[in-house]
């Protein structure tokens, strides 16, 4: 599995559906209906994840993407005929990733991504190859966690990009494993590599905006099986928790279009979602809620709805503080300079019981 496999779909915001109860219902109703929609939640999560197994997200502007490329010096490398394809690695709607054998390279196996000959997939393909052929310039000795590009050619119109071959995602290991949580210590290590990888590309005023589990690789997903008494089942140990962060087809520079809408719904920073404008910190957003998914084993803000999603943040952060909520565009969010939220309906049962508030003292902004 290579390169975002995971699908993302049920974290675009595009088709965020979800019933909405009354506020005003009897307890027992409400207490019936909170069981349902745990139910089909719980249900169509992981189906929900797997509908597509790729996606740009909103932050993929057209307008940021056709002006990034039709600057640039438009030379593609012509086909390599001498690769052979092993396998496919995974499939969505931008194309397909398959493994390949270079045979001019001794036989090494890499991970050959397909784009579709359709514009808008070329555009952001080859907005990813101008970021990474940056990234890997400014990388040579590769010493950050960076997935590396080897080579790109268009052919016939399929703009096809080679990378180094890697194991699973941090997602699907987390799926085949139950979704039993990473011991602290490979968190730790995996942290490090990041928070390392993010700085890296913040210094070289990039912005990732679509970081989630699934955009984190194993460099190899192999492991060790072992019996768990308690559970009553095999769990598997990462041998080696090494990663690399990949997808750089929303990335952004400092100077270009910034769109209103960036990163997958739950991993979305709250001034996103108050459309207060995104710098490199809804990076760091996105990293704190990876890390938290890593440590539970779930994601921390299940949610499609964006008033929702600000209340979960405030049942596990405290009070979204005043001047941002004053200085959203989203007024339909807020009454009397607070979140409009009540707490007694059926959303509100459901983020009091889906979230739990930090131990710590938390102090937003600082």
């Amino acid at each position: 599995h290579y390169l975002e496999t995971r699908s993302s779909n049920e974290r675009l915001e595009t088709k965020d559906k979800r019933a909405v109860f009354r506020d005003h219902e009897d307890d027992s109703l409400g207490a019936c209906k909170d069981k349902e929609r745990d139910r089909d939640r719980n249900g169509s999560r992981c189906r929900e994840r797997d509908r597509d197994w790729h996606h740009y997200s909103k932050s993929s502007g057209n307008s940021r993407r056709s002006s990034r490329h039709r600057h640039r010096h438009r030379h593609h490398r012509s086909h390599h005929h001498s690769d052979s394809i092993v396998c496919t690695l995974g499939e969505g709607a931008f194309g397909k990733v398959v493994e390949c054998i270079d045979h001019e390279k001794g036989g090494a196996r890499v991970a050959l991504k397909i784009i579709k000959n359709i514009e808008h997939y070329r555009d952001a393909a080859l907005s990813e190859v101008e970021v990474l052929e940056q990234i890997n310039s400014l990388d040579c000795d590769r010493r950050y966690a960076c997935v590396r590009m080897y080579d790109w050619f268009d052919h016939h119109g399929h703009i096809c990009i080679a990378f180094e071959l890697l194991g699973l995602s941090t997602y699907d290991f987390l799926k085949e494993n139950s979704f039993q949580p990473f011991s602290v210590n490979h968190i730790r290590h995996m942290a490090y590599q990041i928070i390392r990888a993010v700085r890296f590309l913040h210094k070289n005023k990039l912005t990732h905006t679509d970081l989630k589990p699934e955009n984190i690789l194993f460099i190899s997903s192999e492991y060790d099986i072992k019996y768990n008494p308690k559970m009553k089942r095999d769990e598997r140990t990462l041998k080696n928790p090494d990663v690399k962060v990949v997808d750089f087809g929303n990335a952004t520079y400092e100077h270009e279009h910034h769109t209103s809408v960036v990163s997958t719904r739950h991993y979305r920073a709250p001034e996103v979602i108050l459309d207060l404008g995104w710098s490199h910190s809804c990076d760091v957003w996105s990293v704190g809620c990876i890390l938290i998914e890593y440590y539970l084993g779930s994601t921390l803000f299940q949610t499609h709805d964006s008033k929702e999603h600000l209340a979960m943040m405030e049942r596990v952060l405290g009070p979204i503080p005043t001047h941002m909520l004053q200085k959203t565009r989203k007024k339909r969010y807020v009454c009397h300079d607070k979140l409009d939220w009540d707490v007694h309906s059926s959303s509100g049962r459901y983020v009091r019981k889906q979230c739990k508030p930090l131990r710590v003292s938390w102090f937003w902004g600082s």
